[in-house]
């Protein structure tokens, strides 16, 4: 392996506790098997730099992103690490995912108060209209605000005999699982695509950095995630519509809401389909979006 003029083996990443962390195992995984030293190079991202406003307003999916990729792009970087859930369905010119690393649990958790126990009318915080959906299709009393910030920031934002929705995956990466409320059952409560997952990009044209990310890919991830993020792609939306797909076990289930707030969420669609069968999961899982748009209209 060659390194880079540093002599190391630079990792782009966001600069959160939570990116950090993933990225450091990420690091560690690639001198294993390389034994090469590893840096990571921090990258401030667009929706690292504004907090205040709602991800759906800012852009989307790609807004942890896209100056992580550039520093790959660039040379800045051998590596781009990210949480799966922020990629876009299409990977941009240049780059190639090289790895999805084994994926963590990939449900939401409720931190507060249980879904059961709020009151009618309690607030619920969080940045996500998939999550917003799912749980006023739930319970349509609940009252919704908006959560931006790092986990330790949304932690100190548990709304007064409420709740926040946060990954569990997240809380898992910085040994957190003990704020854990209720852990909401992914079959009902759809994840977003490719949660829990770590993707890792490098240039494709670099032969020897894909030989290495080879070794750390996990396999059964990879194909989840790849069936899942052929359903987003064919939607062709990101965060702006609230959209979630999980591939388990050799079955995709999926949701799919007509709206980005929560006051109308009566058109909804949910299925549950075998994608593991005919071993072409990916195209089922784009015609399975195509009928998703047909039957609620988007």
């Amino acid at each position: 392996m060659t390194p880079s003029a540093s002599g190391r083996l630079r990792l782009a990443t966001r600069g959160s506790p939570q990116a950090l962390t993933q990225a450091r195992a990420v690091a560690d995984a690639i001198t294993a098997r390389t034994g090469v030293a590893t840096e990571l190079v921090p990258v401030t991202t667009a929706g690292d730099r504004d907090q205040n406003v709602p991800l759906h307003v800012i852009g989307g999916l790609g807004v942890f992103v896209k100056e992580i990729q550039l520093a790959v792009l660039d040379g800045r970087a051998d590596f781009a690490v990210h949480s799966a859930k922020d990629l876009p369905s299409e990977t941009p010119a240049g780059l190639v995912i090289g790895a999805f690393c084994e994926r963590r649990d990939p449900a939401d958790a409720l931190i507060g108060l249980a879904l059961a126990s709020l009151a009618n009318g309690a607030t619920v915080a969080t940045g996500s209209v998939r999550r917003r959906s799912q749980l006023a299709a739930e319970r349509r009393d609940l009252e919704f605000v908006e959560l931006r910030g790092n986990i330790a920031r949304r932690l100190d934002q548990v709304p007064p005999g409420g709740a926040i929705v946060m990954a569990v995956a997240a809380l898992t990466v910085l040994d957190l699982t003990e704020r854990i409320t209720e852990r909401l059952d992914p079959s009902r409560f759809v994840p977003a695509v490719g949660q829990g997952c770590v993707a890792v990009e490098c240039r494709a044209d670099d032969a020897e950095r894909i030989d290495v990310l080879t070794a750390i890919d996990h396999a059964p991830t990879r194909t989840a995630v790849t069936i899942e993020r052929a359903f987003l792609r064919e939607l062709g939306s990101g965060c702006s519509l609230p959209i979630g797909a999980h591939c388990v076990d050799g079955y995709l289930d999926v949701f799919l809401a007509d709206s980005t707030t929560v006051t109308d969420v009566a058109n909804v669609f949910r299925e549950r389909i075998d994608v593991g069968a005919g071993g072409d999961g990916a195209g089922l899982a784009a015609a399975l979006a195509r009928r998703a748009q047909q039957t609620i209209g988007t």
